[in-house]
């Protein structure tokens, strides 16, 4: 039973960072959209967003198994 309940838990966990990474991505192309020029800068730090946030992604992702 304790198993099953730490599978729903990260499913509910994941709502989290689904819901981040559409914000970021969208907001990111929005800028990059209405400023061209500054694309790249824009990309980088989107990039380096989508990392952390899928970094706490794993991290709940291990939690829900290890504990």
């Amino acid at each position: 039973m304790e198993g099953t309940l730490n599978v729903v838990g990260y499913g509910l966990a994941t709502l989290g960072p689904g819901i981040g990474l559409g914000i970021l991505i969208g907001k990111a192309v929005e800028s990059m959209a209405r400023q061209p020029e500054a694309a790249g800068m824009v990309r980088t730090t989107m990039f380096i967003g989508i990392a952390v946030v899928e970094a706490l992604a794993l991290l709940a992702f291990v939690l829900a198994f290890a504990l």
